[in-house]
């Protein structure tokens, strides 16, 4: 990966939306002036693990490990708007139905949201599915 192809993609990816956050490693693709300056630009806070930092996206990981083995790999999805529905029945459960030993036996969304508040996630959750227009 290169400057020019990492720009192509952050400009595609921000024509559909805009994080609060970005977060990359440390490869010098990410950490180019004109990289940078675009998400800075853009009102986007940039986030960049530590160096040698190995389990900096150990969580993330583990998650997409689980949701790769355990859906993905599994199904055959016919079209987008199906994808879309099969991965957010596998994130309302990962996140309110399984518990995780990790988390003292508790579902993500227990462990961190004791008051059962509104996050960013739920709001995304709720939001229609992009495809479906």
């Amino acid at each position: 990966m290169d400057t020019e192809f990492v720009l192509e993609a952050l400009e595609e990816a921000l024509e559909q939306g805009r994080p609060e956050i970005f977060n990359t490693d440390r490869g010098s693709q990410f950490t180019s002036r004109d990289f940078t300056s675009k998400l800075l630009n853009a009102s986007i806070e940039v986030s960049m693990d530590g160096r040698g930092r190995a389990t900096d996206n150990v969580f993330i990981e583990r998650l997409w490990r689980t949701v790769k083995y355990e859906e993905v790999y599994l199904k055959e999805y016919a079209s987008g708007v199906e994808t879309y529905g099969s991965l957010k029945r596998l994130f309302e459960y990962y996140d309110y139905d399984r518990t995780h030993q990790g988390l003292g036996n508790q579902t993500p969304r227990g462990s961190l949201s004791p008051t059962g508040s509104k996050t960013t996630a739920d709001r995304y959750l709720t939001r229609d599915c992009p495809w479906s227009e």
